[in-house]
């Protein structure tokens, strides 16, 4: 998964099966080698990116990673990094990462330390045949570094740092790597969760929803209008008229106008507790906060910390979107009956 922008890695501490079935059905530890490069995978192949173009002269057997989101996608299509950065920092491994984890690199990844940024030198050490930068915010500054090491697999426009969905970063890796249709069974496994939650909730149909997370410097709008909208919208939400006014660096919420964040459903975070701008009582004080429809209504909800869901809801990858679903469909169901 992509660290969430608190800041701070994403810390997820709730196992669920539905996710280890996905990474045992997706392949394993033997995926690499058992599934074929499909017809488009031709080498040598030049991926066009945002930064100009990396050649990936052959199959790549030795990927190296720069980020969370990254892991994620290696580990889903069942390869071991060579190198990854150790987002975790001594932090407890989210459960079914470490079910992933286990299932496909033997338990344990060879990580670098991220205190001063990436560390070129450790994945240059590695030799790795690609680098997935697929989830980097640091692209811009790492890319004259990483790509002398080797050829980066990166978007091919700045903004999709934060816009692209996890479909697309999960195929475009895939893509280099030869695995396009593992990915696709790794897609297909992931929406047969998604499908299942909407079949069984149809009351979401068409409701608007806002996302917001309390940040130490300011309330953000986190459903702004080119946000991936991750599980929300296969749910069948959508994003509010007001979703269009903010972006990805533009999306604070002044103390005066709070009432932006109505919907038929509002979720807020509070990821930073004490070292937020507000503290949970201070916002759900506030007047106008408390005079919006949806929070006199009950149509509201504070999503847990603690556990990682506030996080990596706002950023679902290909490892833990099964997870985000579980997590967050009873959540919706309760504050949609209360509607």
């Amino acid at each position: 998964m992509r660290s969430f922008r608190f800041g701070v890695p994403a810390r997820l501490l709730a196992a669920t099966a539905v996710c280890a079935a996905l990474v045992t059905g997706c392949g394993g530890t033997d995926d690499t080698k058992g599934t074929a490069a499909p017809a488009d995978a031709a080498y040598p192949m030049k991926l066009a990116n945002a930064w100009g173009s990396a050649e990936v002269k052959k199959k790549p057997e030795r990927v190296a990673v720069v980020s969370d989101g990254d892991i994620s996608i290696a580990l889903a299509l069942g390869i071991t990094p060579v190198i990854a950065p150790d987002v975790e920092a001594g932090s407890p491994m989210a459960e079914y990462k470490k079910n992933a984890v286990a299932k496909v690199a033997g338990g344990k990844l060879k990580t670098y330390k991220t205190a001063d940024g990436t560390d070129y030198e450790a994945i240059a050490a590695e030799a790795p045949d690609v680098i997935l930068a697929m989830n980097s915010w640091d692209v811009n500054t790492d890319y004259a570094k990483l790509s002398p090491i080797a050829p980066v697999v990166t978007y091919t426009d700045k903004k999709h740092a934060d816009t692209l969905t996890w479909q697309e970063r999960l195929r475009t890796a895939a893509k280099a790597l030869g695995l396009s249709g593992k990915a696709e069974e790794v897609i297909k496994a992931n929406q047969k969760v998604v499908d299942d939650a909407v079949a069984t909730h149809p009351q979401f149909k068409g409701k608007t929803y806002t996302y917001a997370v309390v940040h130490p410097e300011q309330v953000s709008f986190m459903s702004y209008g080119e946000q991936d909208p991750g599980v929300f919208e296969q749910l069948g939400f959508q994003k509010t008229a007001n979703a269009a006014k903010y972006k990805v660096n533009s999306n604070a919420i002044s103390l005066e106008n709070l009432d932006k964040l109505d919907a038929d459903v509002l979720l807020v975070a509070y990821p930073f507790g004490d070292r937020g701008l507000l503290s949970a009582s201070e916002l759900e004080s506030n007047k106008i906060f408390t005079s919006l429809p949806s929070v006199k209504e009950k149509r509201f909800a504070v999503l847990p910390s603690d556990n990682g869901l506030a996080s990596t809801m706002a950023y679902p990858d290909a490892l833990s979107y099964p997870w985000v679903v579980q997590q967050l469909t009873p959540i919706l169901e309760k504050v949609v009956k209360k509607g």
